[in-house]
Order: C-alpha cells, then sequence, then structure tokens
C-alpha cells in the first residue's frame, strides 16, 4: 500500500510541475514530460493490472491537461507500457542506464506514434511541423528527467510471468 502511495504522490507532483512551473520557466521543447517517464517506470516495474490501467488513465489525464486530442496519449502510453513491460522480462531493470536510455527511446516512441496517429486521424497541417523539430530536446530532456527521478521511483514487486 505504501508503494501505491508513493506512486500516486509522485504522479500527483509530476502532474504539478508539468502544468504550473515548467511553462513559464522553461522553453516548449525543453520542458520534461514527466508522465511518459512514470509510464517508462511503470513498464519496467509494475505489474499488468495496476500498470496498464495507470498507464492509460494518465495518458488521459494528459490529454486532458494539454488539450490535445483525447485519447491520443492514453493510447501511446498503453501501447508504450505493454512494449516496455515485455522487455523488461528480458532485462535488468534496477539499473539507471535502463531507465535513462528507456526514457529517451520512449519519447522517441511517443512523438512518431503522435505523428502517424494524427497523419491518419487528424485534417491539422501545423501539427508535424512542430513535432519533428522537437522530438531530439524531448528525448534528451526526458532522460535528464528519468536520471533525476530514478532514486525516488519505489521498487514495486512484479508479477509473475506465465
Amino acid at each position: 500500500m505504501a508503494t501505491y502511495l508513493n506512486i500516486f504522490v509522485l504522479v500527483t507532483v509530476g502532474i504539478l510541475l508539468q502544468t504550473v512551473l515548467f511553462p513559464y520557466y522553461l522553453a516548449d521543447p525543453f520542458q520534461p514530460n514527466l508522465l511518459s517517464v512514470f509510464v517508462v517506470y511503470l513498464g519496467f516495474r509494475a505489474g499488468v493490472r495496476f500498470g496498464a490501467c495507470s498507464s492509460f488513465l494518465l495518458g488521459l489525464l494528459q490529454d486532458s491537461l494539454s488539450g490535445i486530442y483525447f485519447g491520443l496519449n492514453g493510447f501511446c502510453f498503453l501501447l508504450l507500457f505493454f512494449l516496455y513491460h515485455e522487455a523488461a522480462a528480458r532485462l535488468y531493470t534496477d539499473t539507471r542506464v535502463l531507465m535513462v536510455v528507456g526514457a529517451f527511446l520512449a519519447t522517441g516512441i511517443i512523438a512518431v506514434l503522435h505523428l502517424l496517429l494524427l497523419i491518419v486521424f487528424s485534417v491539422s497541417e501545423g501539427a508535424y511541423a512542430s513535432l519533428v523539430g522537437a522530438i531530439l530536446p524531448q528525448c534528451l530532456v526526458n532522460s535528464i528527467a528519468a536520471a533525476v527521478l530514478f532514486p525516488l521511483f519505489p521498487r514495486p514487486g512484479k508479477e509473475d510471468h506465465p
């Protein structure tokens, strides 16, 4: 129970930082996406039931706070969780290096998924150019945020894989 409370407090602080503090002090491509870092953590260390539900809800929460298409981040975060959860069964997930590399790759994967989904389902023309130029700075900033947040994350037990 303490693990879930710790995760809830970290997510709440992350949401407040991401929506209130970071937009005033950091330029747009250099604002870390802390919720995607939490999804990387959940993918590497949480069980399927808790992690999948939490990842989807974190994506919907980010969609509702950012004003982007509702469900876009929910789908991307859920897909990212399943991808990282399957990779976690084959990797040693207690290293900071894996968390940093995972956050870097996750940001790129989310950006590519956003681009693909916007091409398929959207008619707006300006969204593509703004996403392509911000992918690399966003990847770097999220990997730095993952390195800073790694010691704060609790170590929950994983569910057994069949």
